[in-house]
């Protein structure tokens, strides 16, 4: 069923639609002002971050349900705030994982015509109406992605953040992909993509694939807590 247009979905798919009159135009970009201004305010006192991406389809008998709560809980150990998109699955399962190694966990969540609910895990959620805003602030307020097994959401955050490193708009931002069977043909294509020369050798050390939570940890630690002297720390949100 489709979203009608005066909801904030349905408002973006007109936008993407075509030109409009510049008025209506106009009246999108300060709604897209203010989605901006409350995830600013909402977020800024988060604390050091690392964001987890997977699928929400995932049950809590399932492998990759268990591997994202345990690196939810290896990470919030060393001392970072989780972040995920807010909703069940492997989301749930690493803001669970945080909440039992005792670190902060937030949830940004974006609304669509099929809402989910929030998972009971989290200390801080945000809702966002339009994907480029909630991956703008998954980017700004992340210093590193784990993508857990997911669908084309978690793709699209996976080669986003490759592309920003690529294009130098971004430096020194560890990605971590979990999973090495589930994404074995994402690193096949890779070399695909090497051997044609549409990438360079060195992309290929842009993100680290395993299976071994210790391993990313690991790579974590190197490359975040190590490079900005990051010591544990417990973030209380303030109430609004």
């Amino acid at each position: 069923m489709n979203a009608p247009l005066n909801t904030p979905n349905g408002t973006e798919r007109e936008f993407l639609s075509g030109p409009h009159s510049r008025l209506r135009e106009f009246y999108f970009v300060l709604r897209v002002a203010r989605e901006f201004i409350h995830g600013f305010r909402k977020l800024h006192f988060i604390g050091p971050c690392i964001t987890v991406f997977g699928s929400a389809r995932f049950k809590a008998d399932h492998r990759y349900y268990q591997m994202a709560r345990e690196i939810g809980y290896a990470l919030g150990e060393m001392g970072f705030t989780i972040m995920t998109g807010g909703g069940p699955g492997i989301m749930e399962a690493t803001n669970r994982g945080a909440k039992e190694a005792g670190a902060t966990s937030v949830g940004c969540n974006i609304i669509l015509p099929h809402e989910q609910e929030p998972n009971p895990y989290l200390d801080v959620m945000i809702e966002f109406d339009y994907f480029f805003v909630r991956k703008f602030m998954l980017i700004k307020y992340s210093l590193g992605f784990v993508v857990m097994p997911g669908g084309f959401g978690t793709l699209d955050e996976l080669f986003e953040a490759i592309t920003l490193m690529q294009t130098a708009k971004i430096r020194n931002f560890p990605v971590v992909v979990m999973g090495r069977e589930y994404y074995s043909q994402i690193r096949e294509f890779t070399l695909k993509m090497l051997e044609h020369g549409t990438i360079s050798e060195y992309d290929l050390d842009r993100f680290l694939v395993t299976d071994s939570i210790t391993e990313a940890a690991d790579y974590m630690r190197k490359h975040v807590v190590k490079r900005f002297g990051l010591k544990r720390h417990l973030f209380i949100p303030d109430e609004e």
